[in-house]
This record gives structure tokens, sequence and C-alpha cells, in this order.
């Protein structure tokens, strides 16, 4: 049994491993048309249309009503958007030659180049021809209409035979692909009936050895029935005694699962009680605050009636703040994923707040790196992260000081630090920090990290306290190129249950 087993153990390892070879293979070659060349026909194909709609333009320019508009146009498109499409194309061909046909990519580039330097000999004609329509010369602007169309054409002309090399590579490339796969499912069948042939020798054999599974597999059928008491176990010195030992450790582990679990939908009824609780709250306090607004035009100014119709105010902001805090931790909403620039969003939260961190005595530093890569967030979840944020680190510093705000770019994706000079934070509580009511403000309701730290988990991210030296706390959060997986936004969707 055990030669036979180690023989089909044998067979079935070469399968596997020959298989995970032929699949690493087939998902670094996918992984390059998907992040290489479908962006590189992606620019070919920009480049192209822009070509042809520049060409369109011109066809009809001495016809226009009003050629300094059409004039305003022409500049931006050769000024920003030609030198733009020519740089991504030179970017995506970096990118998807960057490991295989090296020389390939940078002639193509080259190429590129050569046709951008081409096109850019337009500038003075397309000048010329503006100053002739300007002065209703129009044989001069028809002559240079046609110069600028057939130097149109004959550029359309280069990047189409570009665009066709680079489908002539990728033509090769998903042949040796195809080939490769054709080969690899070739050894994959030899491999499989040969497992085939020994496994249906042996099932004969190991029918006549393996009768007492049979007992086991009725205590499954009664585990499955719902029967989850460990039952006694009679030792014996082989495999299937240690078999029915094991089995009935995982009852044992299952009885104890359905036990937290039934802890833990108790801990989630209470929180969705609590939910409907704070919710219903809500209502007088709408009803209340209304009230009070038109109580105020009632009241006399600087009255002692006043005063305290502004304490009152003051309350029945702060529990709608409160109310709404829970409701934020308690529905948490899926984000609504954008592909951005992530220093351009903390830059523009950051800003919003400048005015109230200046006020408040500090220093704000804002520092963000260029030719960040793009990733996958909510803007307005991530801007309502970095305004908790941002406000702890005031907060922290009631007797001022500097308050550095970072974004810059790391291996896996980018990086976003918030630094403060305050009194810092203990070590015991910055384990805990993130914890759903911890809070070591007076006024505080411990809600702001743990609705940070939900947001930050469902984009797949993750955030960190630190000691900020000298002194101070330093909020590090890191979040990924690749959009986050299905796991993280259901357990996302998990935790706001």
């Amino acid at each position: 049994m055990l030669l036979s087993y180690a023989a089909i153990t044998v067979c079935f390892a070469l399968a596997v491993g020959y298989s995970v070879l032929g699949q690493r293979a087939s998902v670094r070659e996918t992984e390059v048309m998907r992040s290489g060349y479908i962006p590189l026909i992606v620019a070919l194909r920009g480049v192209v249309a822009s070509q042809n709609t520049f060409n369109s333009q011109l066809n009809n320019i001495t016809e226009v009503r009003n050629p300094a508009g059409k004039r305003v146009w022409f500049e931006t498109n050769v000024t920003l958007g030609r030198p733009k499409a020519f740089a991504e194309l030179r970017a995506a061909l970096a990118l998807a030659f960057s490991s295989e046909s090296e020389s390939l990519g940078r002639a193509l580039s080259a190429e590129a180049s050569a046709i951008e330097r081409y096109l850019d000999e337009d500038r003075e004609t397309l000048a010329r021809l503006f100053d002739a329509l300007k002065q209703d010369d129009l044989p001069s602007a028809e002559e240079l209409r046609d110069q600028l169309v057939s130097r149109g054409n004959e550029a359309l002309r280069q990047l189409l035979s570009l665009e066709n090399r680079v489908n002539v590579h990728l033509d090769e490339l998903m042949e040796a692909i195809s080939r490769r796969e054709r080969w690899t499912f070739s050894v994959l069948i030899i491999w499989a009936l040969l497992s085939v042939a020994l496994g249906v020798g042996m099932a004969f054999y190991v029918q006549r050895v393996l009768r007492p599974l049979a007992r086991i597999a009725e205590r499954a059928s009664a585990v499955s029935r719902g029967e989850l008491i460990p039952q006694r176990v009679v030792a014996t010195n082989d495999e299937i005694g240690e078999l029915a030992i094991a089995f009935e450790a995982m009852v044992a582990g299952i009885a104890q699962a359905n036990r937290k679990l039934l802890e833990s939908e108790r801990l989630a009824t209470i929180g969705k009680m609590a939910a409907h609780v704070t919710h219903e709250v809500r209502n007088p306090l709408s009803s209340i605050a209304l009230n009070l607004e038109l109580l105020n035009d009632e009241l006399e100014p600087g009255s002692e009636a006043q005063t305290l119709h502004a304490a009152i105010g003051k309350e029945v902001d702060r529990l709608t703040e409160l109310t709404e805090q829970y409701l934020s931790l308690t529905r948490r909403n899926r984000p609504r994923f954008e592909h951005e620039n992530l220093g351009d969003v903390v830059a523009e939260a950051v800003e919003f707040l400048r005015l109230s961190i200046t006020r408040a005595g500090a220093q704000l530093q804002l520092e963000v790196d260029e030719s960040l890569p793009n990733v996958w967030l909510d803007e307005a979840q991530i801007r309502q992260v970095v305004h908790n944020l941002v406000r702890n680190a005031r907060q922290a510093m009631p007797e001022g000081g500097r308050l550095r705000v970072a974004v810059q770019a790391v291996t896996d994706g980018v990086q976003l630090v918030i630094e403060d000079e305050g009194t810092g934070i203990t070590p015991d509580v910055r384990q805990r920090l993130f914890e759903p009511f911890l809070t070591t403000k007076e006024h505080g309701t411990g809600l702001g990290l743990a609705i940070s730290k939900q947001i930050v988990d469902a984009h797949g991210g993750s955030i960190r306290c630190e000691d900020n030296e000298p002194r101070g706390t330093r909020i590090v959060i890191e979040f990924p190129l690749e959009p986050p997986t299905a796991t993280a936004l259901e357990a996302d969707s998990l935790a706001a249950d």
C-alpha cells in the first residue's frame, strides 16, 4: 500500500508541479499583457485617434467662422495634448518591453520620439496658417492647410506602422503562449492517465483493508445531523485509530466554535439594538434642535435665559454628533473606488483645515512626493480619515507645535504619514488605540479612530501608531496599488453588520 501510494503521490506531484509551473508562466504572461501590452495598445490608439482628429479639424479650417477659437484648440493640442499622448506612449513602451524584447522596446520608443519631433514642426506652419486666415489670405491659408494635412497623414502612416509592429510582436507572443499551453496540457494528460491507472488498482486493495472506516463514516453522518457531543474512542495503534481520535477532536472543536458563534451573534444583536436606539434618539434630537431655533427668536439678547439656551444647544449638537458617529460605525457604506492620486486628495483635505490649524497655534507642514502612483480609493472616505487624524493631531498640541502630513511612494503602494509634537500616547493605550469607544480626551467618543481603521481596512490598507521622536505621535497608513480584494470588502461589510 505504501509503495503504491508513493507511486501515485509521485505522479500526482509531477502533474501538479508541472501544472503549477505552467500556471505561473501563464499568470506571468497574463500580467505582462494586462499591465504592459494592453496599456500600450490603448496609448497607441489614443495617439492615432488624436492625430485623426487633428487632421479632420484641419480639413475644414479655412471654412470656419471663428478661426481664433480654433487656433486655441490647435495650439493647446500641439503644446499640451500631443506631448502628453506621446509621453504616455513612451512610458507604455518602456513598461511593456521592460523584461523581454528590451531592444525592440527601445527601437519603438525611438521611432515614437522621431514621429513626435516630426510633428513638432507643425507649430510654425500652424501659426502662419492662422495669420493668413486672420488677414483673409485664403489661397495662402489653403496651401498651408494642405501642407499640414499632408504632414499629418504621413505621421499617421508612421503611427499605424508602429502599431502594426506592436501587433505583430503581440501575435508572436500569443502564439508562443498557445504552443506552451498545448504542450503543458499534453504532459498533464499523460501524468493524469498514469495516476488514474495506479489509483484504480489501489482502490480494490484499499477497500478491503480500510473497512473499519465505515464506523467513522456513520459517526460523521451523526455529526452532520447535529450530534456534536464528543464520544470516547478506543485507542488503537494504527492510522485508523488516529483518524478516529482526530475526528472526535474535530467534533469538540466544532462544538466550541458553535458556542463562540452564538456569543458573536449575541454581541451583534446587541450592536444592532444600539444602532436602532441611536437612530430613534436622532428624531427627538432634531425636534429639540428645531424648537431651540424657534425659541431663540423669543429670548432677550444677553439674558440668562439665552445663556441657558446656548448651553442646551451645544449639548444637543454634541449628542447629534455622537449619534452620527455611532451610526457611521455601525452602518459603514461600501467604498466607491476610483483610480486617483492620494497626494491630491490629502492636499485638498489638509488645505481645508489649514486655517483652523494655524489659529490653534500649530505649524502645518505638507509634503507630497511628485509622480505618485495612483491607488484605488473612495475620495470622500479618505477625506474623512484625513480630517479625523489631522484634528486629533492638532488637539494633541494645545500649546502649538509642528504638524507634519506627508504622502510618499513605498515599495508596494503609497504611504500617508501624520505626525504631531504632542504629549504622545502610552504603549498600553497605543495597542488598543483603534478599538471603538477608547479615548484619551475628556469629551471624546472613541469612535473617530475606529471609523478611520474601518475605512482603511475596506481599502485593503493598513494603519498603525508609532512614537514620533523626540516627542509626539506618528500615524502611518499604507495603501496598496492593487484594488482591494473581495475578501477585504466582505470583511468590512461584516464589521459594519
